[in-house]
């Protein structure tokens, strides 16, 4: 018997005949004993353990609850004060990602935001010399090569723009 050179077409051709004749097996077992095919294919409904329908109950609920309420801490003395510079951006993707009106602790921007990568989420502080006694709260963070610097949000890109750079004295609260 002569031999049969296999190339890449007959090998792929070979390979979608196995299929095929896979999936008309699997049929043929489905129609013949759905009940014996459900359990060996794991398909269909089944029973759950306690822990499993907690663990689903949990997840639905998890999708329906709300984002964002972060703790609050007490005025007192800073502890800390620092020079930085401090920028402003707006909610323009090219300003910041995919979700430009999501901050990263998952709350919405508004007036009040601020945006740094070396405090923790919910950071309260303030900057006396461009804000006064108004505090900002760290709930955004910035892109990985700005590590000891700050960002505002402000709702208006032109305003941002007109910020600036600025260094100034920061109060860690």
């Amino acid at each position: 018997m002569p031999k049969i050179k296999r190339t890449r077409k007959t090998k792929r051709i070979e390979k979608i005949e196995l299929t095929v004749v896979g999936l008309v097996l699997a049929l043929g077992a489905y129609l013949a004993a759905p009940t014996v095919t459900h359990a060996i294919l794991d398909i269909g409904p089944r029973l759950r353990t306690g822990a499993e329908l907690f663990l689903e109950i949990e997840a639905m609920q998890n999708e329906t609850r709300s984002f964002g309420a972060l703790p609050e801490a007490e005025d007192g003395s800073p502890t800390q004060i620092l020079t930085l510079p401090v920028t402003a951006y707006s909610s323009d993707v090219w300003q910041t990602d995919a979700t430009p009106e999501i901050t990263a602790s998952g709350t919405s921007v508004r007036h009040g935001v601020i945006a740094a990568n070396f405090l923790p989420i919910g950071t309260r502080v303030k900057l006396p010399e461009l804000f006064g006694d108004e505090v900002f709260i760290v709930e955004d963070r910035m892109n990985h090569r700005y590590r000891r610097h700050m960002d505002v949000w402000m709702e208006e890109t032109a305003d941002a723009k007109n910020f600036g750079l600025q260094w100034t004295t920061v109060e860690v609260f």
